[in-house]
């Protein structure tokens, strides 16, 4: 099937059926968590209404009680920012993207990280870990206290770019606190993480969760460069094919294709969600007409609903007192079918999100262009 053109249509139908978007799945947390290849983490709540749109029966519960028992973790991952991951991939897994956390660092920080001792900072950083978890801030200080001279937030960052470490749940109720501690991982797992590079799973990975895909896709998702080398070992046990720009396009020989008239159910899909974050090209999901109502300044990413399998708007829930309203803002003007498929699915995500509320509300917000 090589050179084998996929349309829009089925490379959208492709990923919701490796997102677990086309019908609600049974399954695990850790396994569900393993398949998506991890859960953006940036705010706690997210990834628990992703969960709930994937799989049937989903209870809050099912995931706190994964984190506690230390079989998901929250830590810096891909494109050096918060992600849920299984303890198993994460301990194969970091130091294949770690260079994608120093790229990052250096990014952000230019001079200010130049120069910097890193063996060092990590040794007073794991000490003062393995005396006790500490919150950020606090990690901070005691770095600075040992370089005073040079920028707290830089010194923070390159340990987190260069230590393996993972945030404790601390309560709440989405299993972490404001302000979280952090811990080693080897501390929290019991088991140090790979010291190898593993290219090769971590693109199996990526294409089982998010293929057909090109390349820049996998480099967008994971932060990492210079990919093209690992993908190309990798591309005789490979299908390729071509999207209708003519870019090459590679997947797993067994991974689902589904028909491009495959029907795509209505789906809340949460803030930061990485169903549109792990693709340059993110038109398999998005249209370019949408992409500024959706990413917004400071790296803020909207929730969104999808129509057909497409983004067609925003949502977000309004509390007053013991009134918990979902407020839905389409894009483009809605057939009554899709708004009430849409009313329907909304009070059961603003029943689950807020729980404790004695009122759910669905609400349209007309009007917006």
């Amino acid at each position: 099937m090589t050179g084998h053109v996929l349309t829009l249509r089925e490379l959208n139908r492709a990923t919701l059926a490796r997102q677990m978007l086309l019908a609600r799945e049974t399954l695990p947390v850790p396994e569900a968590v393993g398949r998506l290849a991890g859960l953006q983490a940036q705010v706690p709540g997210p990834p628990y209404v992703g969960l709930w749109t994937r799989l049937r029966n989903f209870r809050r519960e099912d995931l706190t009680g994964c984190l506690e028992r230390r079989q998901v973790v929250r830590a810096a991952l891909m494109r050096s920012t918060l992600h849920l991951m299984t303890a198993e991939d994460y301990l194969l897994l970091w130091s294949s993207l770690q260079p994608a956390l120093v790229r990052a660092l250096n990014a952000f920080f230019g001079k200010r990280a130049a120069g910097l001792s890193v063996d060092r900072l990590v040794a007073v950083a794991r000490a003062a870990l393995d005396e006790a978890p500490r919150a950020q801030g606090e990690l901070r200080a005691v770095l600075a206290e040992r370089e005073p001279d040079r920028d707290p937030a830089a010194l923070a960052y390159a340990v987190r770019s260069y230590l393996p470490m993972v945030q404790l749940p601390s309560g709440g109720r989405w299993a972490y606190s404001n302000r979280p501690p952090y811990t080693t991982a080897e501390s929290w797992l019991g088991r140090p993480v790979s010291d190898q590079e593993h290219p090769r799973e971590l693109i199996l990975r990526y294409l089982a969760a998010f293929g057909p895909a090109t390349i820049r896709d996998v480099q967008a998702w994971s932060g990492l460069v210079r990919l093209k080398e690992p993908v190309e070992a990798l591309k005789p046990e490979l299908r390729v094919f071509r999207d209708e720009r003519g870019n090459e396009l590679l997947d797993l020989p067994d991974a689902p294709l589904p028909p491009a008239d495959t029907s795509a159910p209505a789906r809340f899909v949460p803030e930061y969600d990485n169903l549109i974050l792990s693709h340059a090209d993110r038109s398999r999901v998005i249209s370019d007409e949408y992409r500024s109502k959706v990413f917004l300044s400071a790296g803020r990413v909207r929730a969104t609903f999808l129509v057909e399998g497409f983004v067609r708007g925003t949502w977000r829930i309004e509390k007053s007192r013991s009134v918990s309203t979902l407020v839905i803002e389409p894009f483009e003007p809605l057939s009554k079918e899709v708004r009430d498929a849409l009313a329907e699915e909304g009070e059961r995500l603003v029943r689950c999100v807020e729980d404790g509320a004695k009122v759910h509300n669905v609400w349209f917000e007309e009007g917006k262009p």
